[in-house]
């Protein structure tokens, strides 16, 4: 019999994780501090669709899911602007056919995954087991049951910790600092976000386009709205704090009413429950988590927001955690029976590109909320969307992150940045340069 795996989180990350590992042959135990999200409804107001792509699907693909799951999404081929004064307008994701993004209910998606992990016997699922603390040299999680008060310990030969944002299993890391040497980053931008939504048609439609991203920039904030299987679409604010439009701003019916009239008068005529969504959803904060190393002593891992928290802004956290189970299981392969190597080797793969996207998130943070309406970025991405037709090897910043799953995050930030500095300087200085002359250049360069 092969060795008990011991994993807390039975998030998206964990409960794959937890598949893949059960495949394998392991002994899975997957400890979870929630109920079991297929007997409770999800809390309001929490990231209820996220954006799956190619590197997410990959990973599906790698226990068998990636087309079950493909079902239940809705395919978004691009970002469809909506200027405050102006008509809308789709700005597709790439050039080349084929290429978008999916919009997948969180809970939908991780319900499936739950379903599937049930149909491993040497697969055990622990809810309302909240974790405590880890003693790292012996493998051995202490939980509290939630609903009993009753303390537990459960010891496995490894302990993989992909309990989110605000890991336990990265407390206890930390705690172990001096003898670790571990680093840890946390930043929080000014910004925060509180969720709406858009109900469906009385005949169960959407009001709005279907198969796109929608983004109202308003330059220094921005809602977007991704659609949803029945017709709905989750509306998300992207607002300061402080200031006007912030969120301790807008505190009475009136102010809110007044500023949404002013700012985003399109789609409110779209959300007949806008002030009860307004109130009765929380107000989320945003932030970057980074930290080294992932593991201790052979024993101990971390991987998904456990390790590596984004800002949602290039729909990458998802995928970012669901690459991070295929590349441990790559790594896995060749060097099974040794974890120490196989830790280590994990870790050195992967701070490198999460720490990349972690950049790349907050850059398009500031694009989607500033640029995306200006003439010169318009500019620019109509003259990628050229290349990528008239090129195949060209790909975007964009296309590189999203749609080249074999290429590291690390890669596509710095490949990609020098594009988007050349390509920018082309079109604010409005140089006249055929495409191949353009693509002549970008080869150079990267």
């Amino acid at each position: 019999m092969k060795e008990k795996v011991l994993i807390i989180g039975a998030g998206l990350c964990g409960t794959l994780l937890a598949i893949r590992m059960a495949q394998r042959g392991y002994q899975v135990e997957l400890h979870e501090k929630r109920p079991d999200m297929r007997l409770e409804e999800m809390s309001a107001g929490r990231s209820i669709n996220l954006a799956l792509s190619n590197r997410g699907l990959k990973a599906l693909g790698m226990v068998g899911m990636g087309e079950q799951i493909k079902k239940e999404c809705i395919p978004m081929f691009g970002r469809m602007i909506h200027p405050k004064n102006g008509e809308h307008r789709l700005s597709k994701y790439s050039g080349r056919d084929g290429d978008y993004i999916n919009s997948v209910s969180r809970g939908g998606l991780n319900i499936s995954l739950l379903i599937e992990a049930d149909s491993f016997k040497n697969l055990k699922v622990v809810f309302n087991s909240n974790c405590t603390h880890v003693d790292l040299k012996s493998a051995t999680a202490q939980f509290k049951d939630q609903l009993t008060g009753e303390a537990r310990k459960s010891q496995g030969d490894i302990v993989i910790g992909t309990d989110g944002a605000g890991s336990a299993v990265r407390r206890s890391l930390m705690s172990n600092t001096p003898e670790l040497l571990f680093n840890y980053s946390q930043d929080f931008l000014r910004h925060g976000y509180k969720e709406l939504s858009i109900p469906p048609t009385a005949d169960d439609g959407w009001r709005i386009e279907k198969n796109a991203l929608h983004i109202w920039p308003r330059g220094g904030m921005m809602v977007i709205a991704l659609p949803n299987l029945d017709g709905s679409f989750t509306v998300t604010m992207f607002h300061p704090f402080e200031g006007e439009g912030g969120f301790n701003t807008l505190n009475t019916d009136e102010k809110v009413i007044e500023y949404f009239e002013a700012e985003y008068a399109e789609i409110l005529r779209h959300m007949p429950d806008f002030l009860i969504d307004y109130h009765n959803n929380p107000t989320g904060t945003l932030g970057t988590i980074k930290c080294y190393p992932w593991q201790a002593h052979g024993k101990v891992l971390m991987m998904g927001d456990a390790s590596h928290a984004v800002v949602p802004f290039y729909g990458q956290g998802m995928n970012a955690s669901f690459e991070d189970v295929f590349v441990f299981d790559e790594i896995l392969e060749e060097h099974e029976g040794d974890w120490k190597k196989v830790f280590t080797t994990f870790e050195d793969a992967r701070a490198e590109n999460t720490n990349a996207i972690a950049d790349l998130a907050i850059d398009n943070f500031y694009e989607m909320r500033d640029h995306v309406a200006n003439p010169v970025f318009i500019k620019k991405r109509n003259l990628e969307m050229e290349l990528e037709q008239a090129f195949p090897d060209y790909y975007s910043k964009y296309s590189m992150v999203t749609f080249n799953e074999n290429m590291p995050y690390s890669e596509a930030m710095r490949k990609g940045r020098l594009q988007d500095d050349l390509l920018m300087d082309i079109c604010r200085k409005d140089k006249n340069k055929t495409l191949a002359e353009v693509y002549g250049m970008l080869k150079k360069i990267v």
